[in-house]
Order: C-alpha cells, then structure tokens, then sequence
C-alpha cells in the first residue's frame, strides 16, 4: 500500500505502540483487499458484544487502553453498537454474573480509549447520520447498508478490530464499497408488491439478499411508485444484509446515487421480479403456529415511532408470555417521557436499553427462561436465532401482541 508520510511514521512507532498497533492491522488488511492506499474517515462504529469478545477479546482491550506510556484514544467520533445486556433487566433475562463483569470490564476499557459508549445500531436515526459520500468505518451489517444506500455514505463491513482501529487511526483502506465502482449495481430487481408492515419490508430485504447471495452484490430495485420510511428501509436493509451478505443496495427514485436506472446500472445487467407470493413464501418459512414462548420485537432496536404504535397496541391488553421491545439508550428516554413504556410495561411487557437480543447470551437465557418457541416482526432476527435453538416465526407487530396475550400464534402472516 502507498503510504503517506504521517502513515510511515504511525507504523515507525512515532505515535505510540497502540496506533502503530492499529495502523498495522489495517494495513495488513488492506494488502489482502487489494486497496492502494489509506483513506480518510470522519466516524467509526464498533461491534464489540462480550459473548463475541470472549475473555481473551475483553482482555485484549483492557491490554490496549492501559499501555505503559498512558492509553491512546480514537481522534474521530468513535461509538458502539449494542451491548449484551440493559444492566437494569439482567437479572429479568437470568444473566449470569460472568457475563456482566465481561461487559462491564469491556465498557471500562473502551471509555479508556475515548470510545462513546451509544450502544445503538440505529444511530442514523437517532444520533449522527453520515451524509452523501462521507467516508466512515461502520461495522453492524444494518447500520452499513443503510449508510451505503440510504445516506449514500462510503462503508465496508469493518469488523470490531478494523473499525476501532479506524477510529484510533482516523482512516481505513480505501477498498471495496470506498470506491465508485463497487457501488454501481450488479443485478436488477422488479418488484410488483410494496409491503406495508415491518415484517413485510424485511421479509422483501430478505428474498432481494438471497437473490444477491453475497457481499460484493449491488441489487438495483425499481418498484411501483412509493416512499419507503425510515423504519420500513431500516428493516429492508437489514434483512437484506442478513440474508445475504449485502451492504449495499439501490433503489430507482428514491436512494441519492439512483436517481434514474442508468446513473447506477451498466445497458445489460440480470433481472429478477420479486412478487407478493415471494415475500409471503419467504414469511411463510419461519411459520411456527402454536405455542409462543417469548415475543421480541428486536434487531434492528426500536425507532419512538415503532415504540409508540406498539405501545397502543398493549392498551387494555394482558400478556401471558415475555414480550421484549429492544430500543436505544437514546430513545429510551423519551419512550419513558412520553408514557409509552408505561403502556407497554402495564400489559406485562418489557423495555430494554442499549443491548441487542441475538447479542445478549441468547442460547443461555433462552435455557434459563424455557424459551424455545419465539414470534418476531423483524426478519433478521428470525434468519439469525435458529442457530442458537430457537424456533423462531415471523409475523406481524399485531399477531405478536397478540400472541403475548394468547401464549399462541395462529393465523397467515398480516
């Protein structure tokens, strides 16, 4: 890779061990992706759940921020994604004490290192949304692909390592989805039916990712004539991401590089038409009817606006199994604020801050809590749980309650 001077002197120690540290990592990632050179980035974005990081990956971060000569400290706007837990309903989830002292020993070492601790991966909605052609190491496949596409934002998929050296660097190789041309599209998709629901728009996200099936896929999307939300697009692209590998879509008229076809599609490109019987085959696949052991409305964390319509929903409703409604510690306060999670917690439910549930030990508390059975509007989350032994199903935010009351799911998908 080409190096600048104050690159030559990061990796000469100049700047300490923990930089020159990082700035080799990236480079060494960086000769593998073929990247030429380093480029600048504005924002990092940290996946680091301790049930990934482990002991030894908790203690390679403290190992980083108590280095001899004083700990270094990222110099751009640095966060977190979820975490494991809401330290405040650990002991409702039946966590154990080893997994809150591995979060808390994470958490201590990456104040250390200057990191902000928004344990969020919804931050474009709620914190610093990346703007148009803004370089930035993201690491949460969702947060990705809505920068990528949504913003129109430069990201790789940065693994926790990558992305906190990006912050302690302030760059990434320049690679992959940091070029013009690995953004133009591959595939075209048709699509006959607009969803409507969030389990709708992830469950298209999910049949466009299987069509694309890997991560240097760009799938171009035209549709009848709408206005995806934040929240609808949020589910679709993460969906999508989960389904396959995707970090990057376009969608004619409404994402900005996609004004028309022809601004992101080469004359000839392959063609698919997705239709409704598509997304409710898709749905239809994670249909468990029956019993219901827990409900969770999680991954991606709950807008206020998601919060709100759940929280009319649980007027004058009991529940007879757990429902959980993951959101951020930035929303939470005014879903508190504005009585919401008091509807939600009235009808039994529960409102958890800051964690994410497939990040959360979710094999063990599904073993501690008897929970095998699970019913969930987000499509990521059903593509996801079943390999930690849960039966998951997909249906809609309305079922779900329902089924919290009932300890049943019946019905087709709405």
């Amino acid at each position: 890779m080409k190096l600048n001077e104050e690159e030559q002197d990061i990796l000469a120690g100049k700047a300490g061990p923990v930089i020159q540290l990082a700035l080799e990592h990236q480079r060494q990632v960086g000769e593998f992706f073929a990247a030429q050179d380093f480029v600048p980035v504005t924002q990092a974005h940290i996946m680091a759940d301790t049930e990934s990081l482990g002991e030894a990956g908790v203690r390679w971060l403290e190992n980083l921020a108590t280095q001899s000569d004083g700990p270094a400290r990222v110099r751009i706007p640095t966060i977190t994604d979820p975490r494991g837990t809401d330290f405040s309903k650990a002991s409702f989830l039946r966590q154990n004490a080893s997994m809150l002292d591995l979060e808390r020993r994470a958490i201590a070492a990456f104040v250390k290192l200057g990191v902000s601790m928004t344990d969020t991966c919804i931050h474009y909605q709620t914190i610093q949304a990346p703007t148009r052609n803004e370089h930035v190491a993201f690491g949460d496949t969702g947060v990705v692909i809505y920068s990528n596409s949504v913003c129109g934002a430069r990201s790789n998929f940065e693994g926790g390592p990558s992305a906190l050296a990006a912050g302690l660097t302030g760059r990434t190789p320049r690679y992959g989805f940091h070029l013009s041309d690995q953004r133009r599209a591959t595939l075209h998709v048709r699509v006959d039916f607009i969803p409507k629901s969030p389990n709708e728009w992830g469950a298209l996200g999910g049949v466009i990712g299987r069509l694309a099936g890997n991560y240097w896929a760009v799938p171009v999307i035209e549709g009848p004539g709408v206005t995806p939300r934040s929240d609808q697009l949020k589910h679709f692209g993460a969906a999508m991401a989960s389904f396959g590998s995707v970090a990057m879509f376009h969608w004619v008229g409404i994402t900005p590089e996609a004004s028309r076809l022809e601004d992101v599609a080469p004359a000839e490109l392959p063609t698919h038409r997705v239709t409704r019987n598509d997304i409710f085959e898709l749905q239809d696949s994670y249909r468990r009817d029956g019993r219901v052991d827990v409900v969770v409305f999680s991954a991606p964390q709950l807008s206020l606006f998601e919060l709100r319509d759940l929280a009319d929903l649980c007027d004058g409703r009991r529940f007879t199994v757990p429902l959980l409604a993951v959101t951020s510690p930035q929303v939470k306060p005014d879903c508190d604020r504005m009585g919401y999670t008091t509807q939600i917690e009235t009808a039994g439910g529960t409102v958890l801050s800051g964690m994410c549930f497939y990040q959360s030990y979710a094999r063990e508390i599904a073993e501690a809590n008897g929970w095998k059975s699970l019913a969930t509007n987000s499509a990521k989350l059903v593509n996801i749980l079943g390999g930690y032994g849960y039966q998951p199903a997909l249906a809609s935010m309305e079922q779900c309650v329902d089924a919290a009351v009932s300890g049943r799911l019946g019905g087709r998908v709405i």
